[in-house]
């Protein structure tokens, strides 16, 4: 009777965890499409700002790795909400240095009224840091939750924090991040290139 009720509890809690992410799972196709259209509706940004909680992981790996892809002059930066002058940690530095970005002499910055009034593009990495990043200052445009960006299916918006976490949960945060880069230039100066 215990094993029937333990078993009973564990399909129950599987369930839902599957029900929590239903919503997310069916919404981001429209999520992807509206963020896909605003960028291609809009001027290609001469400067783009990317956001993140700490700016020690997500936002300064991001901001290297779209420093690579968009064409020149544009000017790309990263900032957080927390915790200025900080440095990237070893495992953010070793698998960003795998990929051909250099964290290594990396500090963060907070996200200041000038950066965010500044940016062509402001670029957060949870949906939440958008209403954050509005308080602080005044965005040109909307402000892009960058996994809405995501070709692949996807349970969640936010691109997961892989601070204090294993080496993996890096390269799989990493992963996502240059697979919505690649949407957001392809969106914005793919269009434009031929």
């Amino acid at each position: 009777m215990i094993s029937t009720r333990r078993g009973t509890l564990a399909w129950m809690l599987a369930f839902l965890r599957i029900a929590r992410r239903t919503p997310e799972r069916l919404l981001h196709p429209w999520r992807r499409a509206r963020a896909r259209g605003r960028l291609a509706a809009g001027a290609a940004p001469s400067t783009v700002l990317v956001v993140c909680h700490g700016n020690i992981c997500r936002s300064p790996y991001a901001a290297g790795a779209l420093r690579r892809l968009v064409p020149p002059p544009v000017r790309v930066e990263s900032a957080g909400l927390v915790g200025p002058h900080r440095s990237a940690p070893p495992e953010a530095v070793d698998v960003a240095g795998e990929r051909g970005i250099d964290l290594r002499r990396h500090s963060s910055r907070l996200a200041s009224p000038a950066a965010i009034a500044k940016a062509d593009l402001v670029i957060v990495m949870e949906p939440g840091q958008a209403a954050s990043l509005r308080s602080i200052g005044r965005p040109k445009r909307p402000i892009l939750a960058l996994g809405d960006l995501d070709p692949a299916p996807v349970t969640h918006r936010t691109i997961r924090d892989p601070v204090e976490q294993p080496r993996h949960v890096f390269a799989e945060s990493y992963d996502r991040i240059d697979r919505c880069l690649a949407e957001l230039v392809n969106t914005i100066w793919g269009r434009r290139s031929g």
